[in-house]
């Protein structure tokens, strides 16, 4: 789960900064699958956001006392060059948001103790500002995080009231201001993206599991994969949604929504471990069907993944090849 700070439950881990790659064959579309991996920490990479060029945004580091999240974007081709973006003066930074113009949000913390105050960012060409809602408490630990941000400079995350709820809103780059986004009925919500129409990606918790939703216009439907637990990380300009749901096993398995549709593709990296705990987040997507997220592999790492739709007719070449490689016991890599 991407939000309460910066310890995360999930260890990670990657074995080698060569990508696996394969073919994960679905009802749906089908994709590619590449590990992403920063080597300043290969025991721990989460890619959060991705853009219509194709550059990610993502940090390395679990958060664990001696392991601070460390911020970066990285960029195609090859996806091996990661450019370091770290709030000034902080010990931990996450990169969660990036758009169009390369602008990107995420949120910052000045200690690394495993429970740590968070502070919402922008950064926009280099400069870099902090960001609040006022409504957040003064008392306690503070959390504000920024997880989205669209083309016309409007932000969407959340802050944690004095009850300990979160509670979504919007942010405008613009005029500096907040809009609260409210589940009615709900006491608590979470905003983790916005396109540039202006819908919005979230979830909330009815007091027994997550509900993803998606916000048009203060219009609210909702969604649960397979009735159970879910959560919407983030939404591009074409129509879909991905997030993460979790099975009645605790199995994670990232989820692709077509939001006009009503339906859903349940989207596994082909590597990740099974069992309670493990498995396959999705956290962003472009418009382009690039989809970025993370998974937890069988030696109990967490893998920054990113998965590339492919067109139909080279499905079936792709699979050819894929069980070629499968029958020699071969996994395929790219460099």
């Amino acid at each position: 789960m991407r939000s309460k700070g910066f310890n995360h439950g999930r260890i990670a881990c990657c074995l080698t900064l060569a990508s696996s790659l394969w073919l994960a064959g679905s009802l749906h579309a089908s994709f590619i699958f590449q590990d992403i991996i920063n080597l300043g920490d290969t025991t721990f990479n989460q890619e959060l956001g991705i853009n219509n060029g194709g550059t990610i945004s993502g940090y390395f580091g679990s958060g664990q006392m001696g392991h601070p999240n460390q911020g970066y974007t990285v960029a195609p081709p090859g996806y091996t060059t990661f450019t370091s973006e770290n709030f000034p003066g902080s010990v931990q930074t996450q990169v969660v948001g990036i758009n169009n113009t390369g602008a990107s949000v995420g949120f910052w913390s000045n200690t690394n103790t495993g429970m740590d105050a968070n502070f919402g960012f922008t950064d926009v060409g280099g400069t870099f500002t902090s960001v609040n809602d006022p409504s957040t408490p003064s008392t306690g630990l503070p959390v504000n995080q920024l997880l989205g941000i669209n083309d016309n400079g409007v932000a969407a995350g959340f802050y944690v009231d004095g009850g300990g709820n979160p509670q979504g809103y919007l942010y405008s780059l613009a005029s500096q201001t907040f809009t609260p986004v409210t589940v009615m009925g709900a006491g608590n919500s979470t905003a983790t993206g916005i396109n540039n129409a202006g819908v919005i990606s979230g979830f909330y918790n009815n007091g027994t599991s997550d509900v993803a939703f998606i916000d048009n216009a203060g219009s609210f439907s909702f969604f649960q994969a397979f009735g159970d637990s879910t959560q919407f990380f983030g939404i591009n300009n074409t129509g879909y949604a991905v997030g993460t749901y979790q099975d009645g096993t605790g199995q994670f398995h990232g989820v692709l929504y077509n939001i006009a549709a009503q339906s859903f593709q349940s989207i596994d990296d082909p590597f990740a471990a099974s069992g309670a705990g493990n498995g396959t987040t999705l956290n962003g997507i472009n418009d382009q069907d690039q989809l970025v997220g993370f998974y937890a592999n069988a030696d109990g790492n967490t893998i920054g993944l990113l998965a590339t739709s492919i067109p139909e007719p080279a499905t079936f070449a792709l699979l050819g090849l894929a069980l070629l490689v499968a029958a020699f016991g071969r996994k395929l890599k790219v460099l």
